[in-house]
């Protein structure tokens, strides 16, 4: 009937047993294929990039993935799970260039463009093998035979389309504007790639004197506090130095007042509240006046710059509507004081710095007011180039050159550093350069509204993602930089006439080849950079060449892209796109809000008007046993591969599932991922283990006596926690919360092992009622099949090992796998509340009872003469006088006693040990009388009999001869509790002071008494 169960189980081994069962009989390909191809549920897959090893946070999420469609599939839906590759991107170039021992784009063009992307796609798939392996591993069901790739022509075609898609509807521009430039990877960033590289870091703090120029200076003499033979200076503050040649403004808030204080040796202004904040020596205020008569565009200051561009041989342009102007060399030049809202009188001088080419407020106000505009001195790779004195250096390492000259020449006036939080590159962690150059965007502020409306129709877990997180980057929008000035990524689809000017976006390859003048196209080109940029066409405005712009599109467009790129469509593949779009649910961690959520979100909207997933699990990340963020260079990381190896998958997958809600950081470690095996997996299979053995020596046939009622009411009140378990379960997974469920299952096999196992044992093979036993027989049974299907999306291994054994040992023409199986129901006739409250009632008493018995040490087994309860509510007096037995069982007691009052209990003087809390006061005796002291001899010696017979090796159903030797107070409790001690250790005779051959001994002290014990196994009776 039932094959025998090992106690001691080797999950790994299992598992492995397992994996080569549903390889062999194709069970996740039938799991889709059999259920109905009109019901389906999507998961979207968010592409990982296979050029690095997977590690513990990839697990995370493809088991959080794994859960939803095994539990939807069990549920009757048809879930496809089509795995994808995310092959493109700066992640891939940097490996590369680690590689070939390259640091900068123009050592990439020399060795070149054609055999560096080679390159590229032959990393990208240098570790699929171990992708697949693990993903098989952990039991994460996801369609690896047919991926969807983006490097491949049709995905990349379909990115074309979607491109001319938006450009068609005028949300595709170039646009001259400052954006996040990384100058190692010599690329424009995202706003959701800066999001994700912040941090802290010690950055110089400088409070710079700008001279203010004296004829302006004269014209404001009144306001200023009157003529004076002492300079005046505008104090400004800024953390970033290097940015101080590109200085052609600074900004003042209108409606602040603005002190003159002046000093030994000069006057400076500054903003009258931050007075006491910024000024350290010894000044007295000369006049206030208001920020906007300082900054008046006809009689305001205006102050000489810091740097002349042109006496450092650098261009100067002006911002002329939307073009910049080249100008003139100007040796007597001076800037304006502009008045800004942006100007903080919380922190600095009240005086901003402004620099059009290196901030993008900045930018804004040049282009609004037309100011000057200095860039060139800073090139794309950081480096300050022109005939300063810090030429040749990185910006941040010019810094501290700057801060120098600045005081030799008398215009430094504080410095200091500054810990403040900074973007980083997200990729190789370098500084981020906040630059004026042109770029592509995507227009996503057109769509802002539609966006946030899209958002309110998805169901994020956890909730606060959707307004919070999520939901203030969409109110915060910004429109998407989408070009990067790389290699090896999709091609930007943009054409441009060498003769005209003119654009064109081409939309797909047959667009392509109805061009005129069309070269360069074959058929089977690669559309990848270099080869694509061979193909050239004539323009339709003026007939000259045109050729492709030399941009590639940011990697988390393709992957934002794949809802329809994985299908090609639209040039194939209409009905699959349709019917998978769009998916019921994704999942990857919290940092995708503004990555892969946020451009899947972002094209869809913008495409088609709606979002392209309805429920969202957010996760929370990865942490080590102490709390840090695990990385590579910590030395903190744990390789998931050990832990698979040592507690196994479903260990993993359970411990990564229950630990903490979805959302929440998880600190991880082998021993977290041993202890959930010990105190969940090893808690059933010990249970399982229990009624397999039972089972097999009674020859237990759960056909038989299958519609038997349960009389007992230990049974009645298990198949009731059932029924509530199945259906609090099936609500946890239809509120996408898998933590929820576990948590759910552990603690019904908590009490299902420690009350109703613990309580029933008895009746498994000393039951006086063939009913009883064949009642506690099937109850357990039910209770154990139902954990298997319950079990399935979390811990697919076990459960599939114990629903073979269990179902498919007994009716071998069912569902061949429990996850071909349906998903349990609830039937809530079963369920009896009351019942339930009770038998809480009862737990709690006796756990506040043991409590009671530890505080005067005394063991359980000890039995003394009541127990004593006080409950302050009538009702819970009442429910426990209906469980009563129940609580003289667990607590070793011969009676209950219900108490007035609480105060005799808890009185010092009380005979009674006594634990009081939330409403409830249990006390035992603290005295055993000497009757009871033997009869707590006895089970004693019952408990090292049983031992013994474990040590001894005999078989659970064996019957065993016990010797025994001991003192006069043994022998008369020996005689005195004689039935007893046979019927619990199935021995035959109980023999005094002999010991035969073949007998294991050994010797105890036992309350004080010497006792000597032997077993040996002896044949069953007849």
């Amino acid at each position: 009937m039932f094959e025998a169960v090992e106690s001691r189980v080797s999950f790994p081994e299992l598992e492995r047993r397992i994996l080569q069962f549903w390889r062999e009989r194709r069970i996740f390909e039938r799991s889709v294929e059999e259920r109905p191809a009109q019901r389906l549920f999507v998961l979207y897959e968010g592409p990982p990039t296979a050029n690095a090893s997977p590690g513990v946070h990839h697990v995370l999420s493809r088991v959080f993935k794994d859960v939803i469609p095994r539990y939807k599939t069990m549920q009757g839906y048809r879930c496809p799970r089509k795995a994808g590759w995310d092959t493109h991107g700066l992640p891939v170039e940097l490996e590369i260039e680690r590689e070939l021992g390259l640091s900068s784009k123009a050592q990439i063009e020399a060795y070149g463009v054609a055999a560096f992307n080679e390159r590229c796609r032959q990393s990208v798939f240098r570790y699929v093998k171990e992708w697949d392996q693990l993903t098989e591993r952990i039991g994460f069901w996801v369609d690896t035979e047919h991926p969807y790739i983006t490097l491949e022509n049709a995905y990349i075609e379909t990115c074309w389309w979607v491109i001319k898609q938006l450009w068609d509807r005028g949300l595709v521009y170039q646009g001259y504007r400052v954006t996040p430039h990384c100058p190692r990877c010599g690329t424009s960033l995202s706003s959701h790639e800066v999001a994700l590289g912040y941090a802290d870091t010690d950055d110089p703090s400088v409070y710079v004197k700008f001279k203010v120029a004296e004829e302006t200076l004269q014209r404001n003499a009144e306001r200023c506090g009157g003529a004076s033979s002492l300079p005046t200076y505008l104090l400004a503050w800024t953390t970033t130095p290097w940015t101080l040649p590109g200085n052609t403004a600074l900004a003042v808030a209108p409606d602040a007042d603005y002190s003159v204080l002046e000093g030994e040796a000069d006057r400076l202004i500054v903003a009258s509240a931050l007075v006491e904040a910024v000024v350290t020596d010894e000044r007295v205020e000369v006049a206030r006046v208001k920020g906007s008569a300082i900054a008046d565009a006809q009689r305001g200051l205006r102050y000489e710059p810091l740097f002349n561009p042109h006496q450092f041989g650098v261009e100067r342009r002006r911002f002329q509507g939307p073009d910049l102007v080249v100008q003139g060399p100007d040796m007597g030049l001076t800037y304006p004081v502009i008045g800004a809202d942006f100007v903080s009188l919380v922190e600095g001088s009240g005086v901003v710095h402004v620099a059009p080419s290196f901030g993008e407020v900045d930018f804004e106000a040049g282009a609004a007011l037309g100011l000057d505009l200095v860039r060139d001195y800073v090139d794309l790779q950081g480096v300050v180039q022109g005939g300063y004195p810090f030429a040749g250096r990185f910006v941040k390492e010019a810094d501290g050159l700057i801060i120098e000259g600045l005081k030799e020449r008398g215009r430094l006036y504080r410095s200091e550093r500054l810990s403040h939080s900074y973007p980083f590159c997200w990729r190789c962690h370098t500084p981020l350069l906040y630059y004026a150059k042109p770029s592509w965007y995507i227009k996503t502020t057109a769509r802002k509204e539609r966006l946030i409306a899209g958002n309110e129709a998805i169901s994020w877990y956890p909730e606060h993602i959707k307004r919070g997180r999520f939901g203030d980057w969409l109110a915060n929008n910004v429109d998407w930089a989408v070009s990067r000035e790389r290699y090896w990524g999709t091609p930007l689809p943009v054409w441009r006439c060498a003769s005209c000017g003119a654009w064109e976006c081409v939309g797909g390859l047959a667009e392509l080849a109805t061009k005129e003048g069309l070269q360069g196209l074959t058929e089977d080109l690669d559309l990848h950079r270099p080869y694509v940029d061979e193909v050239s066409f004539s323009c339709g405005r003026c007939g000259g060449e045109m050729r492709r712009c030399p941009e590639v599109l940011d990697a988390w467009f393709d992957s934002g892209a794949m809802p329809v790129a994985q299908w090609h469509y639209p040039f194939e593949n209409e009905e699959l796109f349709d019917r998978h779009f769009p998916a019921d649910y994704i999942c990857e961690a919290v940092d995708q809000t503004r990555g892969w959520f946020y451009t899947l979100h972002a094209l869809s909207v913008l495409l088609f008007d709606r979002p392209c997933f309805r429920n969202v699990i957010c996760l929370g990340h990865i942490l080590d046993a102490q709390g840090e963020k695990m990385s590579k260079s910590r030395g903190n990381v744990v390789e998931p591969w050990q832990i698979l190896e040592g507690q196994g998958a479903d260990a993993l997958r359970w411990y990564l599932l229950t630990a903490s809600p979805a959302g929440m950081a998880r600190r991880f470690s082998a021993e977290l991922v041993g202890e959930a095996q010990r105190r969940f997996l090893l808690t059933l299979w010990n249970v399982y283990s229990f009624f397999v053995t039972y089972a097999t020596i009674d020859r237990f046939d759960p056909r038989q006596g299958e519609e038997a009622a349960c009389e007992s009411e230990l049974d009645r009140w298990v198949i009731s926690e059932l029924n509530l378990l199945v259906d609090g379960v099936t609500g946890a997974f239809e509120g996408y919360n898998p933590t929820e469920a576990g948590r759910k299952i552990a603690a019904f096999v908590d009490e299902l092992s420690n009350w109703y196992v613990r309580r029933s044992r008895r009746r498994f093979w000393k039951s006086e009622s063939d009913a009883d036993k064949l009642s506690a027989y099937h109850t357990l049974y039910r209770c154990l099949v139902t954990l298997c299907h319950l079990l399935a999306p979390l811990t697919p291994f076990v459960a599939e090992e114990m629903y073979r054994n269990l179902v498919l040992g007994v009716y071998p023409d069912g569902a061949e796998s429990v996850h071909l199986a349906p998903f349990p129901v609830a039937d809530l006739s079963l369920v009896d509340e009351r019942l339930s409250q009770d038998v809480a009632l009862a737990m709690k008493v006796s756990s506040m009872g043991r409590a009671a018995r530890s505080q005067a040490g005394i063991k359980v087994r000890q039995p003394l003469e009541k127990v004593v309860v006080w409950a302050r509510s009538g009702g819970e007096r009442e429910g426990l006088m209906r469980v009563r037995q129940q609580v003289i069982e667990e607590l070793n007691v011969k009676g209950l006693e219900l108490a007035p009052d609480e105060e005799g209990l808890l009185s010092p003087d009380s005979p009674l040990s006594a634990v009081a809390e939330g409403g409830y006061v249990v006390a035992v005796p603290r005295d055993v009388p000497p009757h009871l002291a033997d009869e707590g001899l006895a089970r004693e010696i019952v408990h090292r009999v049983q031992t013994m017979r474990k040590q001894a090796g005999f078989d659970i159903a064996d019957y065993i001869q016990t010797s025994y030797r001991g003192g006069e107070r043994v022998e008369r409790v020996m005689a005195a509790h004689a039935d007893y001690i046979r019927q619990e250790t199935l021995s035959r005779e109980l023999v005094p002071g002999v010991f035969e051959e073949g007998a294991y001994v050994q010797g105890h002290r036992i309350d004080g008494e010497e006792v000597e014990l032997g077993v040996r196994r002896v044949p069953a009776a007849g």
